[in-house]
């Protein structure tokens, strides 16, 4: 049988060792692993965004995939280091922190286990006095582990009630009449692009349509930030160079760029529960 691939993201970044250290902790389990990188450019800190991609990408994956996410500024604390095993078939090794949010609500889960230090912790290599880099001594490990066939999933350490696993809060849009709300609740970094957490269909129930031109009310902390008409469409394209556009993003949500250019740029906005964004016809 094909042994899972392991799909890693973090806030690394690629300037020093530690993205390499980890995968050599992994290559030293077992050489025929496949890795593959989410992503170790997440912004730092960031466990909504950490969570959030997870979101974004897992269903593309074949099932069985084993993800690896370490966005960790609780690092060495009390926190709880867990597998989840979503209920479509996947594994996520992880801090207990957050991460799991959105697959909490979006997909599932089945169950969560505390990863067992004593046995799947990376032992005689001169770390055991390490507290600040689990995503190479623990995380790592125990995934590559679990991945080679090592250790059963019931092997990763106790399993603890997916009741106590750690979430925040997912605020949700609002329809009123022809009058949506919403946030800003992620961006497409390398384009600017900002996505809501409106839903396509949520529009197409307030009665806007491909084409229409929707005034657009963007506040930050209450004050408002930008006020314009702007065009609704599917793509991009659609708007002429240099003009802002609504459109459906990957994920079927609500989203706002500049047609080649940068929206969070040229409008000086962001993404969080700040963010708050309202369309009428």
């Amino acid at each position: 049988m094909e042994k899972p691939i392991l799909v890693f993201q973090t806030d690394f970044t690629y300037k020093e060792g530690a993205v390499c250290a980890m995968y050599g902790v992994v290559k030293s389990v077992d050489r025929s692993l496949e890795i593959i990188d989410g992503s170790h450019e997440l912004p730092q800190y960031d466990i909504w965004s950490a969570s959030y991609r997870l979101y974004q990408s897992m269903k593309f994956w074949p099932e069985g995939t084993i993800f690896v996410s370490v966005v960790d500024p609780g690092v060495g604390t009390a926190r709880k280091a867990c597998v989840a095993k979503t209920k479509d078939g996947y594994y996520v090794v992880t801090p207990d922190n957050g991460a799991l949010t959105h697959l909490m609500k979006y997909v599932g889960i089945e169950e969560v286990r505390e990863i067992d230090e004593t046995v799947n912790r990376l032992k005689g290599k001169g770390t055991e006095g390490v507290a600040i880099f689990h995503g190479r001594d623990l995380f790592g490990y125990c995934a590559a582990k679990l991945a080679s066939g090592i250790i059963t999933y019931e092997q990763v350490g106790p399993a603890y009630p997916v009741e106590e696993i750690v979430t925040h809060e997912i605020l949700e849009p609002t329809l009123s009449g022809n009058k949506v709300d919403g946030i800003f609740e992620i961006n497409d970094p390398n384009f600017g692009n900002l996505w809501t957490n409106i839903p396509l269909v949520m529009m197409h129930e307030a009665g806007f349509n491909y084409g229409d031109y929707l005034n657009v009310e963007i506040k930050h902390k209450g004050e408002t930030v930008v006020n314009k008409p702007i065009l609704f469409h599917k793509s991009f394209g659609m708007a002429s160079i240099g003009e802002p556009i609504i459109y459906n993003n990957e994920l079927m949500k609500v989203s706002l760029a500049v047609s080649m250019g940068n929206f969070v740029e040229e409008y000086h906005c962001d993404f969080g529960s700040d963010w708050t964004i309202t369309f009428t016809k």
